[in-house]
């Protein structure tokens, strides 16, 4: 019966993690009921599954997703934040709770993360939260395209008006002559 419930909670696990864009673990010791619940929903706003489960439980789900990396990190109270939509969210999310709800307390911490295929270190997670974000990235890239023909049509009138004032002197120096 112990055998079954543990199986399950491993598919859950497992349906949970499957498909995630960033996983992150998140040593959570030091911090209270209240500020456990404002994280929650934080993360949930953000659409990241965080949840706390066994280490052994999660090894076994991750190693049935071929995820070994972070065997050496499932050690002492660890918290799981998995966003299926963005890499980024689960970091810049407790990167904010940690400055805003915590003024800058050392905890919770990152333990590692595994964004997009690869380890990402606690200071590389940080460094990533910092980043903005993939509409805003977007966005100036878009602009960085808009750019030169924005600059070519500007060009482009100056000519164009200068022309037209040229033109426009001519014909008024010979209406003047005749």
């Amino acid at each position: 019966m112990v055998q079954n419930v543990k199986y399950d909670i491993v598919k859950d696990l497992t349906d949970r993690l499957s498909g995630a864009k960033a996983i992150v673990l998140v040593d959570y010791k030091g911090i209270n009921i209240e500020q456990v619940n404002q994280l929650r929903n934080r993360f949930r706003n953000s659409q990241v599954d965080y949840f706390v489960q066994k280490n052994t439980l999660i090894k076994i789900a991750l190693h049935g997703m071929g995820i070994t990396e972070l065997d050496s990190y499932l050690t002492g109270p660890s918290a799981v934040a998995v966003c299926k939509l963005d890499e980024v969210s689960p970091a810049r999310e407790l990167v904010k709770f940690l400055k805003e709800v915590m003024e800058d307390k050392k905890f919770p911490s990152f333990k590692v993360g595994y964004v997009a295929g690869h380890v990402f270190s606690a200071a590389e997670l940080t460094t990533l939260a910092k980043l903005p974000s993939r509409e805003e990235l977007l966005a100036k890239v878009l602009c960085g395209f808009n750019a030169p023909i924005t600059n070519f049509v500007g060009v482009s009138q100056g000519i164009i008006r200068k022309f037209v004032y040229a033109l426009d002197a001519i014909v008024k120096k010979q209406a003047e002559a005749s």
